[in-house]
């Protein structure tokens, strides 16, 4: 019984069938092979299914049928012995194999007490012992695994149903992004041609001798082509060419409509410099309102507006905050004396005044020591800007600065001093001596001195910024030198501002501080600035410092410090800081540069993959970037609707014309900011651009139009434009060395001669080009 419990194989039951069909008694002498199978399986140990007996398994007992069956067994063995009326209990649990001690107790009862009953009815007997097993609780288990793996399943199907979408969409994406980049370079290739044309014309009227303007020949008009394939029409930069051909007077009306009183709503309870001032601080302040009524905070707002506009360093906080606040307890940071409590020498305590003279003297390679009484101390580069314009420039006259600049400088040099700004203004092409988009040049400069004498307005001074703010340059020596000598040409005070000069974060762009040159070409009428606020990441603290060999300038900048003066406690701190140079150069500077270059290297990466233009350079906090293939139309208002779609999506921005660009569509933003913050930051930004596109080509679906975006380029050392306005309209418009340096940056802006060779052109094509070399043959 044992043996039959543990054999489990279909053929040991087939087998026991057989038995039990043949109704063989079960006291006959059993079959040699039965028994052999019986005593191995009962004492082999290698046969066992388990190393040791099992648990006992519950069972519930039979139908009515099987006791009566019971019954009828217990007669039959009855009738055959009287010896054999036993009771042979029914067992309750038994082991999945039958092995129990009272199994075997009853087994050996039945086998020597009664005689052996037919073999059907002991395998009644035993399937009634078997019973009916209870639910395994392991049942339960498997189950649930299944179950659990059958959703898991199915979640992974979703995915990968997801990602398969994914996919079509990036790949829909990058189509629609090579079909733009196809149209660019025929864009492009047109223009290339069209400034061919243009020197064969204007070669062809030099060599005729002719001065005369001489028509292009048919088929050679490549600018009305290219208008008509591209759909440019004749309004591609349409604004800036109207905005420059008005007079200088006009265009500084449009610039500060604002300084006239009857162009606005006065307010009684003010002046008229007190309107100007509110009109123009409500203009201005409309982005900055926003941001501080809903700031970022990654716990408490996470939805709030991140700042991309303020040209702050905020990676930077942990080095200064360790300086400044754990290290009051020492002496050298935490020193009160009366002095520094009472009224000091209004240009500044002279300690601190000889602490940044020899600051400026090594970070700027001064050829030899800087002189601390021509120090002067102030709260701040703005408040120097005010003081110098009004030193410098009485009411009415202008100072000469190029575009794009800070804007603050005109709320410091304008609303304090009222003095004017002439703008030289740069752009984005590169024509003539231009080697770079917005660059300044002596040319620049001339041109716009001269046009605002033209205009009866008195220029006083010329404003430079090392490194520039917000294009990023640093001018080379040459330059400086070239910019000094047209100011003392025409006796123009220079103002300096190098409040960047330490915020150079690549090692292959070198810094040059007018005050590191070995000789100024006019020292009696060059002033430098610099701070603290941007270079050391402290912009709360309001310190900043003119350097000036001009002691009449000196002093009268000094009786303003009255105004703009920095309190005892602070320039004590601040003398402490500039000395400590080990730490500076040792802990600070190498920090702040590596953390300003990588997160100048992840936004541009960014910028790259949207396949956003932009201005690469190394210094600085911001990068200019160029928006306006995301504009419908090329005009400041469209410029300002994309900068309110940006605010509306809670990253703030500053748009071109903050800076007074020329160009609309043109933005800066700040990268000097924690990974999370530009993270999320450049995810909105994203955001708006992938719309604002869907939206124009929507509406360029439903109603072709002429467009108004100039090309985008995708440069990533140097971004490249291809914008129309910057080509001339005609051949008698420009000479012949403007032509050249035209094709020359067309050429640098693309690799389409190396695409477009003659032997592979006579591959693709070789019927054009046979036709082509039998016309040249010709010729």
């Amino acid at each position: 019984m044992m043996a039959q419990q543990v054999l489990q194989g279909s053929m040991v039951e087939s087998y026991h069938h057989q038995f039990a069909s043949s109704g063989l008694p079960f006291g006959h002498s059993q079959h040699p092979e039965l028994m052999e199978i019986k005593c191995e399986e009962v004492n082999s140990d290698e046969h066992c299914l388990t190393p040791e007996p099992p648990p006992a398994m519950p069972y519930q007992q039979g139908s009515p049928e099987e006791h009566e069956m019971e019954r009828a067994f217990l007669e039959r063995a009855q009738n055959d012995s009287p010896i054999s009326r036993v009771e042979i209990p029914i067992e309750t649990s038994v082991s999945p194999s039958g092995f129990s001690e009272s199994n075997m107790a009853n087994s050996s009862r039945i086998q020597n007490v009664v005689p052996r009953p037919g073999f059907s009815a002991l395998h009644r007997l035993r399937k009634k012992r078997k019973g009916q097993r209870v639910k395994d609780p392991l049942d339960d288990l498997l189950l649930k695994t299944l179950t659990s793996q059958r959703a898991m399943e199915e979640r992974f199907l979703q995915m990968e149903e997801r990602r398969f979408q994914r996919d079509l969409d990036v790949e829909e994406r990058r189509m629609q992004l090579e079909q733009r980049r196809f149209e660019l370079e025929r864009e492009h290739e047109f223009r290339m041609f069209n400034v061919f044309a243009q020197m064969l014309s204007i070669l062809k009227q030099s060599h005729s001798g002719s001065s005369s303007s001489l028509a292009m020949p048919r088929g050679l008009d490549f600018s009305q082509a290219l208008s008509e394939i591209a759909g440019m029409g004749g309004g591609g930069g349409g604004d800036l060419q109207e905005l420059r051909a008005r007079p200088l007077t006009e265009r500084r009306v449009d610039m500060h409509g604002f300084c006239n009183p009857g162009d606005f709503q006065r307010s009684p309870y003010l002046s008229a410099r007190g309107n100007i001032a509110n009109v123009f601080r409500g203009s201005t302040e409309e982005g900055y309102k926003a941001y501080h009524a809903d700031k970022y905070d990654e716990d408490k707002n996470p939805n709030g507006i991140i700042n991309f506009g303020t040209s702050e360093n905020k990676l930077c906080f942990d080095l200064m905050s360790k300086r400044l606040k754990e290290q009051l307890t020492q002496t050298d940071m935490n020193l009160m004396e009366p002095p520094l409590l009472q009224y000091p020498d209004w240009k500044g305590h002279m300690f601190l005044r000889e602490e940044v003279a020899r600051f400026l003297t090594y970070y700027c390679k001064a050829p030899a020591p800087l002189k601390a009484e021509n120090v002067i101390v102030l709260n701040g580069c703005g408040s120097l800007f005010s003081a110098l314009a009004t030193v410098l420039c009485d009411p009415g006259e202008a100072v000469l600065i190029a575009t794009p600049f800070y804007g603050g400088i005109t709320q410091s040099v304008f609303l304090y001093g009222n003095v004017k700004l002439v703008y030289a203004y740069l752009d984005s092409k590169i024509t003539g001596t231009s080697t770079r988009p917005f660059q300044l040049t002596v040319e620049k400069l001339e041109k716009a001195l001269q046009d605002a004498r033209a205009e009866g307005v008195t220029v006083r001074a010329l404003i430079l910024l090392n490194p520039q703010n917000p294009l990023g340059d640093i001018y080379s020596l040459s330059e400086l030198r070239d910019y000094l000598e047209f100011a003392k040409r025409h006796e123009l005070h220079v103002i300096v501002d190098e409040i960047y000069m330490l915020s150079v974060f690549d090692e292959s762009a070198t810094f040059h501080s007018v005050l590191g040159m070995d000789r100024l070409p006019d020292p009696q009428r060059t002033h430098v600035m610099w701070g603290i606020s941007k270079d050391f990441a402290v912009s709360g603290i309001r310190f900043g410092t003119l350097y000036t060999e001009n002691q009449d300038v000196a002093n009268a900048v000094g009786s303003l410090c009255y105004f703009h003066g920095v309190c005892g406690p602070v320039q004590h701190k601040v003398a402490q800081l500039l000395r400590d140079r080990d730490w500076i150069n040792q802990v600070y500077l190498r920090a702040n540069h590596a953390r300003l270059k990588a997160a100048h290297t992840y936004v541009t990466d960014e910028l790259k993959t949207l396949g956003v233009p932009f201005l690469n350079r190394n210094a600085g906090f911001f990068v200019w970037i160029d928006f306006r293939k995301y504009l419908r139309t090329g005009t400041f208002e469209e410029e300002m609707l994309l900068w309110r779609r940006f605010l509306d999506n809670k990253v703030l921005l500053s748009c071109g014309k903050a800076f007074e660009c020329s160009e609309p569509g043109w933005f800066r933003i700040i990268f000097a900011d924690k990974t999370h913050r530009l993270q999320l930051g450049m995810q909105r930004i994203r955001k708006v651009l992938e719309e604002r596109e869907q939206e124009i080509l929507a509406e360029e679906k439903e109603q072709p139009c002429q467009s108004d975006q100039d090309g985008k380029a995708d440069s990533t050392d140097e971004v490249i434009f291809v914008s129309r306005h910057q080509e001339p309209t005609c051949a008698g418009s420009s000479n012949l060395g403007d032509l050249i340096g035209l094709l020359q940056q067309q050429m640098r802006s693309s690799d389409w001669l190396q695409k477009n060779t003659a032997e592979q052109f006579a591959q693709e094509k070789p019927e054009i080009y046979d036709v082509f070399s039998k016309l040249v043959g010709k010729q």
